[in-house]
């Protein structure tokens, strides 16, 4: 048996261009496009090639993008006075500050300081509190991401078992959390495994849905998936023998039912996601302005 790919990159495409023809009206009507102010510290490669893959994406369905940079060295206070800014810029909807943040920085002091009605990651303390209570404001952007590529090819999760690796702030925990809700893109009975987790394997094997963000290359092998699993792969790796997920893609792939590429698979929902959070923050300031 070879597993189904779950092709995030056409989904991505197809939900912009879905986006793209809600954004063009709406902003006519308003006489405005929902804008997203990108802030940038230092120039770590990887976070320069993140926020000009969002920027682009902005463009492409018809929002404005904003990016500004700050030096590496700057101080708390600079960034935010920076962000403070953003906040009270009404022509800016959505705010993310891109992370990892220098080790100068508090980051969730900065994160608690972005406008909760702009804060398009969904990081700030009071969307994360809305989330947990099942109805939330702004859903954290590859989670969501998932979520909406499991409706798409149909794969269930009521009633389902389904073991996540890793308890991030950005993935594992929004992603238990979205699953534990009631309706039929939730009620999943939710494992989470994490490093202190002896012997994951006797979880992951379990699994009906597996679902891995744990920033180690190939860490799911083989043998630690159920045949017929579905298999989604959050990690992106950089190793010498190029970008990699956190599944051992072509072992995996022989016993799986569905699985997610690396790249291609959930990279591309991420940016479409946000693109739809920017979009839903501009729609929830208009009509608060009255």
């Amino acid at each position: 048996m070879t597993a189904t790919l779950l092709d995030g990159k056409a989904l991505a495409a197809r939900l912009r261009s879905q986006l793209a023809e809600e954004v063009a009206p709406w902003a006519k009507r308003h006489g405005l496009r929902p804008t997203l102010a990108a802030v940038l510290v230092g120039d770590n490669p990887a976070s320069r090639v993140y926020v000009g893959k969002k920027q682009q994406a902005c463009r492409k369905v018809g929002l404005e993008s904003r990016l500004v940079e700050l030096p590496a060295d700057v101080s708390q206070a600079r960034l935010l006075e920076t962000v403070d800014q953003l906040n009270a810029d009404p022509g800016v909807h959505g705010v993310l500050v891109q992370l990892p943040l220098p080790p100068q920085i508090e980051t969730q002091e900065v994160l608690r300081r972005v406008d909760p009605r702009k804060d398009v990651d969904g990081f700030h303390p009071e969307n994360v509190g809305l989330l947990v209570q099942g109805r939330p404001r702004f859903v954290p952007c590859t989670p969501a991401g998932i979520c909406r590529l499991l409706q798409h090819y149909e794969i269930p999760t009521a009633g389902r078992h389904v073991v996540v690796l890793g308890r991030s702030d950005i993935v594992g925990k929004p992603m238990a959390n979205l699953l534990l809700r009631r309706g039929p893109e939730g009620d999943a009975t939710v494992t989470v495994c994490h490093s202190r987790t002896p012997e994951p394997a006797r979880f992951t094997r379990e699994a009906d849905i597996l679902i891995a963000a744990v920033g180690r290359p190939k860490m799911v092998t083989a043998d630690m998936v159920r045949p017929g699993a579905t298999v989604i792969d959050v990690g992106i790796n950089r190793t010498p023998e190029g970008l990699v997920g956190d599944v051992d893609f072509d072992a995996v792939r022989q016993v799986a039912g569905f699985i997610t590429p690396v790249p291609g698979g959930v990279g591309p929902l991420t940016v479409a996601m946000l693109l739809w959070n920017t979009f839903q923050a501009a729609r929830g300031q208009v009509e608060q302005a009255g």
